[in-house]
């Protein structure tokens, strides 16, 4: 049976036949990987991806490792790749994919070694997630006999761990962030003093060869490596967290106006990592004061650090760099390539667009599309812009010149990716990620790679699958000869789509009940949750349990340039379709933030700062909208024409009443959806200007509607259900009113749609046309316009909250306007986007569903206790969401009269009671008479604005 879902299934942008086994040439068929025989440690897109990928290639033995909670622990949500994957033997079931301890995770590294040997596996893939970072696994795969697809144990080591991968940069002269990398080595002298390693070594029992190191530091990295080997702490986290507060006064006191960043080195992801606030944002009457306000956190960041990425424990690595926190930075990477002895690069993504450290939208960067770029904005008289796209030029050729010197001094043999922070004209590393990147597929859709042989340049074949090529470098290593890479497209955007509400907060446990086939040019990594039923091809419901982090599926497209890519990618949100139970996920806000860099400035360059302050716009404008009430507005301007058409009055108000729903719809949706709101006026933002009192249309206010009728992918479709299309009675006044427009333009001499206004303000009749006709057309004309004042609240609404003074500047930088940078605003307006669940006056709940912490860590003090006295801003829990830790603050102060959750981890609900309070004052509840009153009062401040 043919499948609706085909072009999903075999989408040739990402899907071909990969086996070299069937080449004509010799020398190709010598680098088939048939015999590979891999287990899949991991789970998500990069799972499916794999799992395609190796069957393309010709190797059908491998397996997959299976947590419960991927199967099990929730009802529906059954591992989607087990819909492909049938074979029993071939699923190996664990408890979960790591542990949640180090003691834990060395006994699932020795699981899967056992798995593998005793089912006939010979290589590991671990993809992007858990392990794939840890280079104790890769050592303990290695010693197994495992080939590990993917960096080896040495680039690991070398490259993995962030302040190993700072030194070797600054010895290979990269550019690095300003900070300090060592603070084990400080607590460790602090401790025992320079002069005490020795004995330190032999109270412990530890085998340095202290004789062997160059110096100091090299001794104390040492004697930490002997330590961790033994398991045991010759620093614990509070010394090491000391002795980083040390670094921070200084740091704090030479540059008071900056943010730290403090980083444990096994992170990634955003996780392991907080953010030290200037010492200049503090009170005090001295800088002094200041600072040791500011560093007095560094201890606590420390922990928590460490904790979120379960290093804490007793052997562990504890070290956390201290580093410089560049706010206007943008966040750009190379992929990096190599098999131990030559290395190269494939282009660059700028992942700027992030939120705590999540990417949310990423795109690609190559030389070929810069240099259109530079033509295009060089030809429109860009002059800055030009400037700006060729300085962005010259900083990818250094990164990736500098990505290519770094991989072949770690010994990379596999995939990596060098990440860069970008401050203007200057860039810095910040880490080597030692393993395929969850946006590889930006780099993959723009470059392929050609393998040629040495001896015969016309003897060659081509990878275009990054997964293709770590499994080609796993098992050929040195063999390969280094390939030449060839332009695919010159653009690909990629956007996660995640389980998020409106103010991008993590929402686990929807259900998605339907989700719309993929279109052509759609390439969706969604972990085959998209795969239908066989017999029926119907679409299988699945589960978001949020037992791992929120992401659901990579939406990626190319272009010819990034405008195209972004234009193809906002058509994929648009007619994108996915429902179900309790559902929330981030695709309205990608649909309006992409229509928001096509209508200010499709070559912006937002720094890592910017989604916030975005997004507290996005709420203002949620804000505004709940204040006006459509159903007033479009009655009061009813009555107006009724009154002012006399004897006339009753046929305007039947007239008036057939459109109203044709009109209020659309606006409707865009109240409930802020994000839609927002798309929408960043591309129509010069349509519409009310200029003292009188709107002033610059398109035509009926051709808008049509398009946001489009925009709204609620086009007329036989078939599709009412609630979801326009209706068929408001369908076709608005193609009559089109038709009436599209016929008129192409009969008069207008310009544009002002011109033909002041030309229908005019008794006489231009030529071609009759007195009667044209009285009919004016008057027809004014049927049409009737009510159309209502689309003018989008305006109203956009002057009222400043929402387009964040806009984009001639030398693509962007102007943040600085309320909405305003820490209090951004967390009111988060609100006003997720409005938190109904409660009583006495009463804490959960603001959305995980598991519940009581405390910062095992073994320490809870939060609050039953009595306690808190302040608005304290934090009364930790709730752990899809693999984020996020601290709940108190939004009152109060007293806690009884605490309704008891122990750690407990799994809690949204809008589920934790706590009984005594608040310090009641609070008071509007009525509904009472919003319905305000609302009133503001849209006839709103009609007031016009004539």
């Amino acid at each position: 049976m043919q499948a609706s879902n085909n072009y999903y299934l075999s989408n040739p942008m990402v899907h071909k036949d990969r086996q070299l086994s069937k080449s004509r040439s010799e020398w190709v068929r010598a680098f088939a990987c048939n015999d590979m025989k891999p287990l899949i440690i991991c789970r998500g897109p990069i799972r499916k991806e794999a799992m395609d990928v190796f069957e393309e290639m010709g190797i059908s033995t491998y397996g997959i490792l299976l947590s419960e909670k991927d199967s099990i622990t929730y009802t529906n949500a059954l591992a989607p790749e087990l819909r492909t994957l049938t074979d029993p033997d071939r699923v190996h079931r664990v408890p979960d994919y790591t542990g949640a301890t180090k003691e834990e995770r060395q006994k699932r590294i020795q699981q899967i070694i056992r798995i593998a040997h005793d089912n006939g596996y010979n290589a590991i893939f671990a993809g992007y997630g858990f392990m794939s970072e840890d280079a104790e696994m890769v050592e303990s795969m290695e010693n197994a006999g495992l080939n590990f697809i993917g960096p080896c144990s040495f680039t690991q080591k070398s490259a993995g761990m962030k302040d190993q991968a700072k030194r070797t940069a600054l010895e290979t002269g990269v550019s690095v962030t300003p900070g300090v990398n060592n603070a084990t080595s400080l607590a460790l002298f602090a401790k025992y003093g320079k002069d005490g390693l020795v004995k330190c070594a032999k109270d412990h029992k530890l085998d340095v060869d202290f004789a062997a190191c160059k110096d100091e530091e090299e001794q104390a990295l040492a004697l930490l490596a002997a330590s961790y080997s033994a398991g045991i702490d010759i620093v614990n986290a509070a010394e090491i967290g000391a002795a980083l507060q040390v670094e921070a006064k200084r740091m704090l006191a030479e540059k008071p106006n900056n943010r730290f960043r403090l980083k444990a080195i096994a992170g990634g992801g955003g996780k392991g990592q907080r953010i030290l606030q200037s010492a200049n944002s503090y009170e005090g009457a001295t800088i002094e004061e200041k600072v040791e306000k500011a560093a007095a956190n560094v201890p606590s960041l420390v922990l928590e650090c460490l904790i979120e990425l379960k290093t804490n424990g007793v052997g562990d690595n504890k070290n956390v760099l201290i580093e410089m926190n560049i706010d206007t930075t943008r966040h750009q990477e190379i992929q990096v390539v190599g098999n131990g002895e030559w290395c190269m690069t494939m282009g660059g993504r700028d992942c700027s667009l992030q939120m705590h450290e999540q990417k949310l939208l990423e795109v690609s960067v190559t030389e070929e599309e810069l240099q259109a770029a530079i033509e295009v904005a060089a030809a429109a008289g860009k002059t800055e812009e030009a400037e700006q796209l060729k300085k962005d030029l010259v900083i990818l050729q250094h990164m990736e010149r500098e990505g290519a010197v770094f991989g072949e001094a770690v010994k990379l043999d596999s995939l990596g990716t060098f990440e860069c922070i970008v401050d203007g004209e200057a860039h810095y590393f910040m880490e080597m990620n030692t393993r395929i990147q969850v946006e590889h597929r930006v780099t993959e859709l723009c470059y392929k790679l050609k393998f040629t042989n040495p001896d015969d340049s016309g003897d060659y074949f081509i990878a275009e699958s990054l997964v293709e090529v770590m499994v080609l470098l796993a098992r050929h290593g040195k063999n390969l000869p280094k390939p030449t890479r060839i332009l695919r497209e010159k653009t690909s955007v990629e956007a996660r789509m995640n389980a998020t509400n409106q103010a991008l907060q993590p929402h686990a446990g929807g259900v998605i009940e339907n989700w719309s086939n993929a279109i052509p040019g759609e390439i969706r990594d969604d972990q085959g949750i998209s795969t239908h039923n066989p017999d029926t091809d119907v679409f299988m419901k699945y589960h978001l349990a949020g037992a791992y982090d929120s992401n659901i599926a990579l939406l990626l497209t190319t272009g010819e340039t990034r405008l195209s890519s972004y234009q193809r990618l906002a058509e994929i949100l648009r007619r994108t379709e996915l429902r179900g139970k309790d559902l929330s996920t981030n695709l309205e806000f990608h649909y309006g933030l992409v229509h928001w860099f096509i209508g200010n400035g499709i070559n912006a360059r937002p720094s890592t700062n910017f989604i916030v302050p975005y997004l507290t716009a996005v709420g203002l404008l949620k804000e505004q909208a709940n204040q006006i009430d459509l159903e007033v507005a479009f009655n009061e301007i009813r009555q107006k024409y009724v009154a002012a058409a006399g004897e006339n009055g009753k046929a305007w108000a039947e007239a008036l009443d057939a459109k109203k729903l044709l009109l209020i719809r659309p606006l409707e949706r865009l109240f409930a959806e802020p994000h839609y709101m927002s798309g929408w006026l960043s591309m129509n933002k010069d349509s519409l200007r009310i200029v003292d009192g009188e709107i002033v249309w610059k398109a035509n206010p009926i051709e808008m509607l049509d398009k946001l009728y489009h925009y709204l992918n609620m086009d007329f479709e036989k078939g599709k259900p009412a609630r979801y299309m326009i209706w068929d009675h408001d369908h076709d006044i608005l193609s009559a009113a089109v038709n009436f427009y599209k016929s008129l333009n192409a009969k008069v001499d207008a310009a544009d749609f002002p011109a033909l206004q002041a030309l229908l303000a005019k008794d006489k009749a231009p030529k071609g046309f009759s007195d009667d006709e044209w009285l009919a057309v004016r008057s027809a004309h004014a049927g049409y316009f009737a009510g159309t004042e209502v689309l003018a609240v989008l305006m109203y609404i956009a002057t009222e909250t400043g929402f387009c003074e964040l806009s984009v500047n001639a030398d693509l930088s962007i102007t943040i306007p600085e309320r909405l940078t305003n820490k209090d605003l951004q967390k009111q307006m988060a609100k006003v986007l997720v409005p938190p669940p109904a409660a009583k006056s006495d009463e804490v709940l959960a603001a959305s569903g995980g598991m519940y912490y009581p405390r910062e860590a095992p073994g320490m003090d809870v939060f609050v206790n039953e009595g306690d006295h808190f302040n608005a801003g304290d934090t009364l829990y930790i709730v752990e969401v899809m693999k984020m830790f996020n601290k709940v603050i108190a939004p009152f102060s109060g007293t806690i009269a009884k605490i309704l959750v008891e122990g750690d981890g407990m799994i809690i609900k949204k809008g589920q009671p934790l706590f009984k309070i005594i608040p310090d004052e009641m609070i008071v509840i509007e009525t509904p008479e009472e919003v319905a009153e305000m609302r009133r009062a503001k849209t006839i401040e709103f009609l007031a604005t016009l004539k």
